[in-house]
């Protein structure tokens, strides 16, 4: 019986899909200006073994990772290096996707692009305003009411008056509010833009993930997943834009894995401690990294470094060294769960999903192949 903490809730829920046999996720994905860093590697293989896990527990699951391809720094980037936007992110998601590779990442069902579904927050924007959660301000811009929003808060568990608005505010802001965040942004000089009722203008970034999860898995979903920095306000404001949308509730459970660190300190430009993807891979395999922070419960914060990352390549040589042992041994044609160990993994991957619990079985699998006892071989290689 598989259980998921719903950040949401704040508990372990029992998992209890909206269809039966069939799962709906989605998963906030990469802005493509730059290499994807090592923040983005621990999103893309949490939710990869999410994905793997509910597969192998007999779930048809569609699941749809979007990538944003058009905001400020995009177009930013794109004037400093004198090529077009679109020019810029085809070559970042080309990046975006060896990295995925070199981490064992599996393709998600939908890998939908911001710009190709602007008709449809359009369509979402002007249901907000008809809803009286939306309004055009003296700036051009169209912003969403947040206090006109009762719900507003539930999911990151502040008050209005302890939240903070998303975005910086100007003095001499247009907005009602402080905490008011923009839907649709008016057009700028030399910007890209797209026509609407509003005035020429482009997509705000929280309402690119309500129209897109919408579009593509329905108004009422099982699974949202991403950072726990996104909680707020990117995820607070995708519940408060589809749920004024809609009038129903927009997902049934939410999933945040935790923080990363460089050295018990938070990665930062600043700090010298950043790290893209690809810095790792001039020393590390990606399976190494990919083994690395599954040892970590994804809910809890990452620390990263070469000790760590060390440790994992000789854990994962361990590993690799009794599953060449077993090489001879057949696989099962299923596995038998209900063999004591079978169930010790099953258990801890259906607790929340908790890989270390389930990286321990193999482990003591592995001691015995090593020992000289092969008839473990069979399940080791079978859950390996």
């Amino acid at each position: 019986m598989l259980k998921i903490h719903n950040s949401l809730k704040r508990e372990k829920q029992v998992f209890s899909p909206i269809e039966p046999g069939k799962v709906r996720m989605y998963v906030c994905g990469m802005t493509v200006y730059d290499y994807c860093h090592l923040g983005h590697a621990r999103v893309m293989v949490i939710f990869d073994m999410v994905y793997r896990w509910l597969k192998a527990s007999g779930y048809d699951v569609t699941y749809v990772r979007n990538i944003t391809d058009i905001d400020d720094k995009i177009i930013k980037r794109a004037i400093e290096n004198k090529e077009t936007i679109g020019q810029l992110t085809e070559r970042f998601i080309g990046f975006m996707n060896e990295d995925a590779d070199a981490l064992g990442v599996q393709r998600p069902t939908h890998e939908p692009k911001a710009t190709e579904y602007v008709p449809q927050m359009l369509d979402m924007i002007g249901l907000l305003e008809k809803n009286g959660l939306a309004y055009k301000a003296s700036d051009g811009d169209v912003n969403y009411s947040v206090r006109k929003f009762p719900g507003y808060g539930k999911l990151s568990g502040k008050s209005l008056d302890d939240l903070r608005a998303g975005e910086r505010v100007e003095v001499d802001s247009a907005k009602q509010d402080p905490l008011d965040f923009v839907l649709w942004k008016h057009a700028k000089e030399g910007e890209p833009f797209w026509a609407s009722p509003w005035g020429n203008g482009r997509p705000g970034w929280h309402i690119e993930c309500s129209a897109m999860s919408s579009q593509l898995l329905g108004k009422h979903f099982d699974i949202h997943g991403g950072g726990q920095d996104l909680q707020f306000p990117h995820h607070e404001n995708e519940i408060a834009q589809s749920e004024g949308a809609s009038g129903g509730e927009f997902v049934r459970y939410w999933m945040h894995n935790g923080f990363l660190n460089i050295d018990d300190a938070k990665m930062s430009k600043s700090l010298g401690n950043f790290f893209t993807i690809a810095d790792i891979l001039q020393t590390y395999d990606g399976e190494v990294l990919r083994f690395c922070m599954l040892r970590t419960h994804y809910r809890s914060p990452f620390n990263f470094g070469d000790q760590v990352l060390d440790e994992a390549r000789t854990a994962l040589r361990r590993l690799y060294g009794a599953l060449d042992a077993a090489a001879d041994v057949p696989m099962p044609a299923c596995i038998d769960w209900n063999e004591p160990r079978a169930a010790a993994f099953k258990a801890g991957m259906d607790d929340d999903f908790n890989t270390p619990v389930a990286l321990a079985v193999l482990f003591e699998l592995a001691g015995d192949v090593h020992r000289g006892r092969h008839e473990d071989a069979a399940l080791l290689r079978a859950l390996g």
